[in-house]
């Protein structure tokens, strides 16, 4: 009984193997029928053709260019290599702004920007919340000095617990 089932075994997979191999003559039926599917398409087919007309060149016009008052926050007084961002911004919590602020973290959701906030009153900061209306975003500032040099010293100590820590110029 053993030998027919291996006996019944050997043959089917004879026959599997035999029966899943391409042939070479599939191959070469194929490549002549598109063959002469090409050369009836060639024999069919107009020639073009073409014609070669002179290109015309123009000079083109320019312009002046144009100042346009830009939506981007700008750099003030980059003069010590420190960037400052001005940005418009409206005191939401907090006793005021300075011209210098440090700003730890920007959230779109007031929520966020009041945890962040604890935090900072909780380090013994005297964390404000402002909001930038013009792209809708709450700014919380760690602290505020009427000076450049205080507010990059306050930066760069805060840039250990919040690395992205930058400042805000706001003009008054």
């Amino acid at each position: 009984m053993k030998k027919i089932v291996i006996m019944c075994a050997g043959i089917c997979l004879a026959m599997s193997m035999v029966s899943c191999g391409s042939s070479e003559k599939a191959y070469k039926k194929a490549y002549e029928k598109a063959q002469a599917q090409a050369q009836q398409q060639a024999q069919t087919q107009q020639p073009v053709q073409t014609v070669v007309q002179p290109v015309k060149t123009e000079t083109p016009v320019v312009t002046q260019v144009q100042t346009v008052p830009s939506n981007q926050t700008q750099v003030v007084d980059n003069r010590d290599n420190v960037q400052v961002r001005q940005e418009v911004v409206k005191i939401v919590s907090g006793a005021g702004l300075k011209a210098y602020s440090v700003v730890v973290g920007s959230f779109s959701v007031i929520a966020n920007a009041e945890g962040l906030q604890q935090r900072l009153k909780n380090a013994g900061y005297a964390a404000q919340i402002v909001k930038n209306e013009e792209r809708n975003m709450y700014r919380v500032v760690a602290s505020t000095f009427s000076d450049k040099a205080s507010a990059v010293q306050s930066r760069d100590q805060l840039r250990g617990t919040y690395q992205d820590a930058w400042l805000l110029y706001s003009a008054k």
